[in-house]
């Protein structure tokens, strides 16, 4: 008989409860960690538990695994059940031995004789298990045989046991490390959408910044040049607001541009686009619109900006007020020169008095 094997003694064993070992939350928790439990039936085990049971000659063989009240089957031959409770298990002992568990019977065993799998079906006598253990040797479960009768297992039938366990291992390691490779890959998956969104973004108003708009400007020029509807184009600069700034210190400058962005996000549709152009100027890209009712957008935004005050302070001005050039983007021009023009659009509302909107005839 090999040195390794433990032969379950006959007399003056402790019970399962008692011999639970000290690291036992750390074993639960790895145990949790290879999401194994309560998992559906897979070939691949059962063609290990088939495997075991052609070797051994048994009738019965399970890959089981000790949870905290209960011992649950991820495979099993020859037993009708997916689980039993703990306090029946043969292999909850199993787990306390430091190698191969080998009871040759179990009516002769007194840790084993009273116990209905024993006393009742399905008559077990005789059980062998190889201990299914982490990477700290904490032990997490059994590959085991069993039978109706009291035997024993040659040389080769345990090695191949102990084999078997270890192949059991290897799957349930090399699995959740494909489900934490995923995990990772899904991390940085959202950390990589986080630095696209922060680099296409501007930070304070959450809006496009400069560089992205420019870009979404390219890409619309081609859809409109092979066949997409006209858009327009708005240029917007806050009026008079480096008086703000000077008057009332830049936190409540910043305020009113956030505050100036959310009522842009209020009064546009979902498919327009809205970006932060630099300092107090936005930019607005209206797909399948025309002058007429982007124009009427421009005024619902001067609407809304009467009925809120962005400064909230005391004593300050009256709500703020915007200038805006509107002009066609029909893909006849570059998107620079269709910019170019709202930009100077926006220069000439603001050259004849500010507060107000001027088209494109």
């Amino acid at each position: 008989m090999p040195e390794n094997t433990i032969i379950a003694p006959t007399a003056g064993a402790p019970d399962a409860e008692t011999c639970l070992p000290d690291s036992e939350e750390r074993r639960l928790a790895s145990l949790e960690s290879y999401g194994v439990l309560d998992t559906v039936e897979e070939a691949d085990f059962d063609d290990i538990v088939e495997l075991i049971s052609i070797i051994c000659e048994a009738p019965i063989a399970v890959i089981n695994f000790i949870d905290r009240d209960r011992q649950w089957f991820k495979s099993v031959k020859g037993l009708g059940v997916r689980e039993t409770p703990l306090d029946i298990s043969i292999c909850a002992h199993a787990i306390l031995q430091p190698d191969l568990f080998i009871v040759e019977d179990t009516r002769e065993d007194p840790r084993f004789s009273n116990n209905p799998l024993v006393t009742q079906d399905p008559y077990l006598r005789f059980y062998a298990g190889a201990l299914l253990t982490d990477k700290d040797g904490l032990p997490l479960g059994t590959l085991c045989v069993l039978d109706h009768k009291p035997r024993d297992l040659n040389a080769n039938q345990r090695f191949a046991l102990q084999t078997l366990a270890n192949q059991v291992m290897t799957q349930l390691e090399f699995r959740r490390s494909l489900r934490e490779q995923q995990a990772l890959i899904e991390k940085l998956d959202a950390v990589r959408k986080d630095l696209v969104i922060t680099a296409a973004t501007d930070s304070l108003t959450g809006l496009l910044n400069r560089g992205s708009f420019e870009q979404l400007l390219e890409r619309e020029a081609l859809r409109i040049q092979q066949g997409a509807p006209s858009a327009v184009l708005m240029m917007i600069d806050l009026d008079f607001f480096k008086e703000i700034n000077d008057r009332f210190g830049h936190h409540v400058g910043d305020r009113a541009l956030t505050g100036f962005a959310d009522v842009c996000r209020d009064v546009f549709r979902q498919s327009d686009i809205l970006a932060r152009w630099g300092g107090e100027e936005f930019a607005v890209f209206m797909p399948r619109t025309t002058l007429d009712n982007a124009l009427l957008a421009a005024e619902r935004l001067r609407t809304a900006l009467r009925q809120n005050d962005l400064i909230a302070v005391n004593s300050a001005p009256g709500a703020i007020t915007f200038s805006a050039g509107l002009c066609t983007f029909s893909g006849k021009q570059s998107p620079a020169e269709a910019m170019q023009r709202a930009d100077e659009l926006l220069y000439q509302a603001k050259t004849e008095g500010r507060d107000r909107i001027i088209c494109e005839e």
